[in-house]
């Protein structure tokens, strides 16, 4: 009887120890047992062969044969890269061979021969004026011919007279000495007139016809084009006094006005070649070198000025034109190269590439970067020659470690 009693305790006692015993079961079964096999987000633990390195802790992606039709891949190369600057700014005039053409002396203008645009030789004439100043240096070399004229008329008669015994030799003296100061008088007057750019030609001329011409003649000092003209019949015109009727620039060699900014300044010195470009000849390279470089940085835009002296013999260069030019700062550096399609930017930005053996199995790998140029990455740190490397598609392989995926 006490047997059946007990019974209900005893039935009670055995379902908690079968409970402690089942939870013990399942938490054994949850523990991962060390060294197991298990893939998380697409990239497989080290025993699973992918996903990272076990000694390194390097990532790295395997790839279906059918994914890796879409990789191409290349050795490492080694290039030369030119150490160079760029930098954009403006077509302007060299104004070291520009010039504003002025009367030297005042007058009316009479007539202007040339346009805008229009190119020149040395000597063609320009303008010409009604000058006073000419008038009066020609009617001061004809009085002087007539006084030198008269003069030795006189000291020919004097010259007689003595010969004749009705003259004393003090007269024959004075009537030279007033010879010799009326042919003083007559050369200074005729440098006068040549003074105004007449020739010995048309002074003789003068002298003949004993007719004035007040006719200035204002030629180009130099061959170029003709730039700006404030020139026109009836203008009066003053020496030096802006604006200059012509000006004429020589449109051989032009500037190439740039601002780079102040971190690149100490990159830049006189005499280093340049390469310029402009839109409106997008096929041609216009070469030159640098003649200036500011000595101030401009406190507003934190910028430095410098200039180039570009070659345009065949004038197709025009002041204002929009421009960007390439400076060679540096000796060229021999360094490994990857393809730029191979370099990838990360986004906490590191630039690292992938490395393959078998192109199917790819290592990212962190590297540091030089110039871009050409199409190519200069690779300081990070790669050795021979090596095989992602030449396109390593976003997608590094998009893929990104996204977890497996291969």
């Amino acid at each position: 009887m006490r047997l059946f009693r007990d019974y209900p305790r005893a039935w009670g006692v055995l379902a908690i120890v079968c409970a402690i015993a089942g939870v013990f079961l399942v938490w054994t079964k949850l523990v991962v047992v060390p060294g197991a096999s298990e893939t998380t987000s697409g990239i497989r633990s080290p025993s699973a062969g992918s996903g990272q390195s076990a000694e390194n802790d390097i990532p790295f992606v395997e790839l279906s044969e059918r994914q890796a039709v879409s990789i191409k891949v290349g050795p490492v190369q080694t290039r030369e890269f030119e150490v160079y600057k760029t930098s954009i700014g403006a077509i302007d005039f060299n104004e070291n061979m520009l010039v504003q053409v002025f009367s030297q002396y005042p007058g009316k203008i009479l007539r202007a021969f040339y346009n805008v645009g229009d190119d020149i030789k040395q000597g063609d004439v320009l303008f010409t004026i009604d000058s006073p100043d000419l008038l009066q240096a020609e009617s001061s070399l004809l009085a002087s011919a007539g006084v030198l004229e008269l003069q030795k008329k006189v000291l020919a008669r004097a010259t007689g007279l003595l010969k004749a015994g009705g003259s004393a030799q003090k007269d024959v003296d004075q009537a030279t000495s007033d010879e010799q100061t009326a042919e003083g008088n007559f050369k200074s007057a005729k440098n006068a007139v040549r003074i105004f750019g007449k020739s010995d030609a048309e002074i003789e001329q003068i002298l003949s016809d004993r007719k004035i011409d007040s006719t200035l003649v204002v030629p180009s000092p130099i061959s170029g084009r003709v730039v700006t003209r404030n020139a026109a019949p009836g203008f009066l015109t003053q020496p030096g006094t802006a604006p200059a009727p012509f000006s004429i620039a020589d449109i051989s060699t032009m500037w190439m006005i740039a601002n780079v900014i102040e971190t690149d300044a100490p990159a830049y010195k006189a005499g280093q070649p340049v390469e310029v470009r402009v839109p409106a000849y997008p096929d041609r390279v216009f070469k030159g070198h640098v003649t200036t470089v500011g000595s101030t940085i401009d406190p507003t835009t934190h910028r430095q000025l410098v200039r180039s002296e570009v070659d345009d013999p065949e004038h197709l260069l025009r002041s204002g034109m929009y421009a960007s030019f390439v400076i060679r700062v540096g000796n060229s550096a021999h360094s490994l190269a990857v393809p730029e399609g191979g370099v990838v930017r990360e986004g906490d930005g590191t630039m690292t590439v992938w490395v393959t053996t078998d192109s199917r199995r790819f290592t990212k790998r962190t590297v540091q970067i030089g110039i871009r140029q050409g199409g190519w990455v200069q690779i300081l740190d990070g790669l050795q020659p021979g090596e095989t490397v992602v030449t396109e598609g390593a976003v997608f392989l590094s998009n893929k470690l990104l996204l977890g995926e497996a291969g």
